[in-house]
């Protein structure tokens, strides 16, 4: 008799696995777990946690130091320690609260803390054990990483000048730390389809990147007719759908204007009409809202029409033509800048890479203390600010800053460097990326010694765009290749990158390159641009008008083929722990 043989199973997707354990458990009300791991030991933990549950806690398993390349299937290997990322809204920050990171930094991170893209602090080389100390100790003092990762609202950003910058429309801080808390640790939202990145700004220039955020609120100024006449109000314009990563995209402008009394109702609007989207669940690296733009269909005007669905009000019109964008500015608030609260100013270092010691944060919270009123703001550029220095000490805390390491006056190269996590803990990166920054940007200064020009350099260690390289002048994304018959690091080139006024992803160009030679290659671009501007032409728009062919000659020194970018790794998409 013959029978029938049972069909083969079906192996579980990536996706399907992350969306089951999803449903399975809230990570935010389960870290009694993780207590118990702690008192039971590494080899207790459950894969669930370490693959995703750990992620709601801002927590990642740490990478070999390989990167990508030691690994298979996309992923490095990881090894017994953790890496945390500390959400702090708007980038806010007190002297207490710095000293503490400052301290646990000192004794259980080995000395290394960064600064993300995010406004965040991130620490590596955690223990398990570790974990639970460093989130109590965050508790005590009104912090938390919950958020920092995962397929949550992440850490929203603000203007480290919010409330101080006499420019700005409004202070968008409020609401960004209003956003926060209605959003982080709220049971509604801990299962979206993926991450989820909120801005908020009064800020004129800018400075937190809406154009690549998922949902963004920038001030706009409009006249109405009031009881009394015409008169002024100050609101916001949305953006939604923006997103770097494999591949970027400008967020859309969605043509209402809202109310400061609606922002938060809206922005939970967005997040509910994201959570909704089933079809985004499918495809971990198709999984942001962005793809609703890209992939599915929707415009500006059909999510506007979803938000006020959701609303159940209809909101005002407005057009392009109410919105001052920003065009080729500084956004980094680095240097000293004046308050709007008369004798004070506000003095901003420049961070490379956003590495800092744990002595450092701890003087830097003695400097707050010092100079101003304890006050500190991390901001998107990996940069730290404090706030509230009386003119007149201005020059003395500068100096403190630059014995620190933590430098006030710096040359482009230095104040426009950005770079990511890298092969250094990254299970996902190809290229070690903050050492290299360190020593390009030294290399440059002195190849460069009278370079004038803002140049945002950024350095990423994947397809992933961690470091930003799509919005860069110069972007660098890291690749392996074979020199001298050894595989090494290398980075493939894109330029022109913009945000604001005119906001575009960077072009390819069709040049990569050993990391060793990099130096030599940006030198020949940018004494080409040196040579061939015309008065007053900046970099962006000399790269606007010049053809890849020769921009990439320009790089090799000779007139060379492109070559292609490579794809992403199989399998990486899912994990990536990408600001």
């Amino acid at each position: 008799m013959s029978t029938t043989p049972a069909p083969a199973a079906v192996k579980e997707t990536k996706a399907q696995r992350s969306e089951r354990l999803k449903l399975a458990k809230n990570p935010w009300e389960a870290w009694e777990e993780v207590r118990e791991f702690a008192r039971n030991g590494r080899d207790s933990v459950l894969p669930e946690w370490t693959g995703l549950y750990f992620k709601w806690w801002g927590v990642y398993t740490q990478g070999d130091g390989k990167g990508v390349t030691g690994g298979a299937n996309g992923e490095g290997k990881a090894t017994e320690y953790f890496m945390m990322r500390i959400g702090l809204p708007n980038g806010l920050l007190t002297s207490q609260q710095t000293r503490v990171i400052g301290q646990l930094t000192k004794k259980y991170a080995n000395n290394l803390a960064d600064i993300t893209t995010r406004q965040n602090i991130q620490l590596h080389w955690l223990t398990l054990s570790g974990l639970v100390d460093v989130v109590d100790s965050l508790t005590a003092v009104g912090l938390s990483p919950k958020g920092a990762c995962g397929d949550v609202v992440r850490n929203v950003t603000g203007c480290p000048l919010a409330g101080l910058d006499h420019t700005e429309l409004l202070d968008g801080s409020p609401l960004a730390v209003e956003i926060a808390h209605h959003l982080t640790a709220n049971p509604e939202f801990y299962n979206l389809p993926r991450k989820f990145k909120i801005s908020v700004t009064g800020c004129p220039v800018w400075c937190t990147y809406p154009e690549i955020n998922d949902v963004a609120l920038t001030a706009i100024k409009r006249t109405v007719d009031g009881p009394n006449g015409i008169q002024e109000e100050i609101g916001y314009t949305l953006r939604v759908g923006g997103g770097l990563s494999t591949e970027p995209h400008i967020a859309a402008r969605i043509p209402a204007f809202i109310p400061q009394s609606k922002a938060l109702e809206v922005v939970t609007a967005v997040v509910r009409i994201f959570k909704e989207q089933t079809d985004l669940r499918e495809n971990r690296t198709r999984a942001r809202i962005k793809y609703l733009f890209m992939r599915h269909g929707w415009t500006a005007e059909s999510m506007l029409a979803a938000i006020e669905e959701k609303l159940g009000y209809k909101l005002d019109p407005s057009p392009v033509s109410m919105e001052e964008i920003p065009a080729d500015i500084y956004r980094d608030h680095v240097g000293i800048t004046p308050q709007r609260q008369p004798g004070l100013s506000s003095v901003g270092a420049s961070v490379l890479n956003g590495r800092l010691s744990g002595e450092q944060l701890i003087r830097l919270a003695d400097l707050a203390d010092k100079y101003g009123n304890g006050s500190l703001r991390a901001t998107i550029g990996q940069n730290i600010l404090i706030v509230n220095v009386p003119n007149r000490e201005t020059a003395a805390l500068v100096v403190e800053l630059n014995t620190l390491g933590l430098n006030v006056d710096v040359s482009p190269f230095w104040r426009g460097a950005i770079a990511c996590t890298g092969t250094e803990f990254c299970k996902l990166a190809i290229a070690e990326t903050k050492g290299f920054n360190t020593w390009l940007v030294s290399e440059l200064e002195e190849r460069l010694p009278g370079f004038d020009q803002q140049i945002r350099l950024h350095v990423t260690g994947c397809t992933n765009s961690c470091g930003q390289h799509w919005i860069a002048d110069i972007g660098l994304e890291g690749k392996k290749i074979k020199k001298d018959g050894q595989l090494v690091d290398a980075f493939f080139f894109c330029v022109g990158g913009s945000i604001g006024k005119y906001a575009r992803p960077a072009r390819q160009l069709g040049y990569r390159v050993a990391a060793v030679d990099v130096p030599a290659a940006i030198e020949r671009l940018l004494n080409g641009y040196l040579a061939e501007r015309t008065e007053g032409e900046d970099l962006r728009h000399y790269f606007d008008r010049t053809d890849d062919t020769t921009l990439r000659a320009q790089l090799a020194g000779e007139v060379i083929e492109p070559v292609e970018r490579d794809a992403p790794p199989v399998g990486a998409g899912h994990l990536a722990p990408a600001e």
